[in-house]
């Protein structure tokens, strides 16, 4: 519904609008004063505002004054008597949308305001894609790739980010699910609040639960002071759970409870303490395989899984592998105050066909095995991988490389690769490459 707030002291005249705007299907807030209204105001505000400009107090000129300060954009409606026309036309060469003199028709206010609205929704819309289209750029230096997997991660974070849901991220080791999980939180609201990061796998049983619910002092030997735990330090936040298949199933049960009733009590402690708790967990093995074998709880695998990502080994996306080299280089060379130097061609095509079973940790410990100049020669071929595949992988990478370079621009790659169009056309349909993927990159 849209909406509109009315400024003017006299009641008789804000009753009547409201009435007028009601009938039209206009959802209507009524103010007495300027203040009043600024005072409940939020950046925002996705309607219009109609305000009176002779009012005790602050009058309409300052408060669009104060408006503009706001959102430059918001349109403001003002109401003038007959001797005011003049100050009211001052006002729209101050950012003013319109005004109506008064007494003035139903359908006068209507047009001005259905015109004002729909001038509030193109503004705001057009915010919301710039917005995303900046999101998408940030996200796309982080989660890098131009794969058509990461190409699908990315969109699933931005779409999953401010959602009040609890993720799994499933991965092998190293396929960067930490990332993903910072990422989540870092492009969500939650990102004034807390991130905090737990491995399952490294805590003892024993410590497990003080860990999770922290504990008060004297809770058991050795607790010597209170302490926040994991939960209650995240709340309003994001608590990643890496290895989560590795909780004990005491310990399960206990998470469920506090996820069912969004409190918790400290060991120790009697007191019940509420948090708002939003679960990012990661695993290597399905958890609904592990709760059928008895290892995880069905329940609590059913409550972190609300939504699940996945993220793709290295092997399965080895078109991103050259650009991912050439982003560590740049990290490794700038930390150890090095020289970066790229790849040579046989070493490109060592990158290109070794398996990566430590997934993308092993290729940053390789770009920094390469700063520092030792030999990357142990990455050899796997068997498997005939020397036509990996020809089939260095071409989708340079049409990659080419299209990104040129933001899809199909002459400047035909001139680049020195290939007739047909040829061009042939490769990047076999290799599932589109020109359209590079531009919404660059967008």
């Amino acid at each position: 519904m849209d909406r509109v707030i009315v400024i003017d002291d006299e009641s008789t005249i804000r009753e009547a609008i409201e009435q007028w705007l009601q009938l039209s299907g206009f959802d209507v807030a009524l103010y007495a004063s300027a203040e009043a209204c600024l005072a409940q105001l939020s950046p925002d505000f996705a309607g219009v505002i109609i305000s009176d400009v002779r009012m005790p107090g602050q009058d309409g000129f300052s408060l669009l004054e104060q408006l503009q300060a706001l959102d430059k954009d918001l349109p403001v409606i003002l109401l003038t008597g007959h001797g005011d026309v003049t100050m009211a036309v001052e006002a729209m060469r101050q950012g003013a949308y319109d005004f109506l003199e008064k007494p003035f028709s139903p359908e006068a206010l209507l047009g001005s305001l259905k015109r004002a609205q729909e001038k509030r929704r193109l503004v705001l819309e057009n915010r919301r894609l710039h917005d995303h289209s900046d999101q998408k750029a940030q996200l796309a230096s982080r989660l890098i790739g131009y794969s058509r997997s990461m190409e699908t991660l990315r969109r699933q974070v931005l779409e999953l980010a401010n959602t009040p849901v609890n993720i799994l991220l499933r991965g092998e080791t190293g396929s960067g699910k930490e990332l993903v999980a910072r990422c989540l939180h870092d492009f969500s609201t939650r990102t004034t609040k807390p991130f905090v990061a737990l491995n399952c796998a490294a805590i003892p049983d024993t410590l497990f639960e003080a860990e999770l619910f922290g504990h008060e002092s004297g809770a058991f030997t050795g607790a010597a002071g209170k302490r926040i735990g994991k939960l209650e330090h995240s709340n309003g936040g994001s608590l990643f759970l890496d290895e989560i298949e590795s909780m004990p199933l005491t310990q399960q049960a206990k998470l469920l409870r506090v996820l069912q009733e969004q409190q918790l009590e400290r060991l120790g402690s009697n007191q019940s303490i509420p948090v708002d708790l939003r679960i990012i967990a990661a695993t290597k093995p399905d958890l609904l395989q592990e709760a059928r074998a008895g290892r995880f709880r069905e329940d609590l695998a059913y409550r972190l899984n609300v939504a699940e990502l996945y993220l793709p080994p290295l092997r399965e996306r080895r078109e991103d592998i050259p650009l991912l080299f050439e982003h560590f280089l740049q990290q490794a060379a700038k930390r150890l105050g090095r020289e970066p130097s790229s790849p040579s061609g046989s070493q490109l095509a060592r990158l290109l066909a070794h398996d990566w079973l430590g997934n993308v940790r092993e290729l940053a410990n390789a770009a920094e095995r390469h700063v520092l100049g030792l030999d990357n020669g142990g990455m050899q071929s796997p068997p498997d991988r005939s020397l036509y595949e990996q020809m089939e992988a260095f071409e989708a990478q340079c049409l990659r490389n080419a299209l990104a370079r040129h933001k899809g621009d199909i002459k400047a790659v035909l001139e680049e690769l020195k290939l007739p169009r047909r040829t061009l056309n042939e490769k990047m349909q076999r290799h599932g490459l589109t020109r359209e993927a590079f531009l919404e990159a660059d967008s």
